[in-house]
């Protein structure tokens, strides 16, 4: 009886574990995660290390953002104008060009320029010297001299100054024919010069038939 007992026991249990088995586990008939004909996903984890590092790369390309020239400028033509005689002239041109220009902005410079020539004989070593050596001048039928009581070159004696180099040069030549060591030298002053810088677009700018200055040029300039 007790054989009998044990026997239909170990039977039940058999069934239960075989009913464990095709029932007790709920994943092993989910049908498949995706179409047929698509590689499954799979984490970096369960891949090789030599896979998951090209993987890992290729993702971080893909998510990268592609680099634009959006802050690139349009192309623009900057110059600058002048010199302008006067800050009249300027300020005519600015209004004449402000509707074609972006921006623009006036400066003034200081140049040397050319004021006269001066023909001299260079100072002996005193006044009493110099006095001495217009006489000799006179003798020579040399006029219109003076000389010079102060400033940074005293006793020095001027024979003329001249507004054109030519008239300078035969003034010299004629006193050096003399016998006189003659010398001429140009005077300069600082006077002032008025630019425009402007910056414009490339296409369609013309300048010239806006302003009416005399002497006006344009060269190219660094953008501001």
């Amino acid at each position: 009886m007790f054989l009998r007992l044990l026997f239909v026991l170990l039977v039940m249990l058999n069934i239960v574990a075989a009913a464990w088995l095709l029932l007790g586990q709920p994943y092993a008939h989910v049908p498949p995660a995706t179409d047929p004909g698509v590689p499954e996903l799979h984490l970096l984890s369960e891949l090789p290390a030599q896979a998951a590092t090209t993987a890992a790369a290729g993702s971080v390309a893909a998510s990268a953002p592609v680099a634009t020239n959006a802050n690139a400028p349009d192309e623009l033509r900057c110059l600058t104008l002048g010199p302008f005689a006067t800050p009249h002239d300027l300020q005519q041109a600015r209004g004449a060009l402000a509707p074609l220009t972006q921006r623009m902005r006036s400066r003034q410079e200081q140049v040397a320029q050319s004021h006269s020539w001066w023909v001299y004989l260079p100072a002996p070593g005193s006044r009493a010297q110099a006095l001495a050596l217009t006489r000799q001048l006179a003798t020579h039928g040399i006029k219109d001299y003076f000389v010079v009581g102060g400033g940074d070159q005293p006793n020095t004696i001027s024979l003329g100054l001249f507004k054109d180099q030519d008239n300078a040069r035969k003034r010299r030549a004629d006193v050096t024919a003399a016998g006189f060591p003659a010398r001429i030298t140009e005077r300069t002053e600082s006077v002032p010069q008025y630019w425009l810088d402007l910056v414009a677009d490339r296409s369609g700018f013309d300048w010239r038939s806006r302003i009416r200055a005399d002497g006006v040029g344009s060269h190219s300039t660094s953008c501001f």
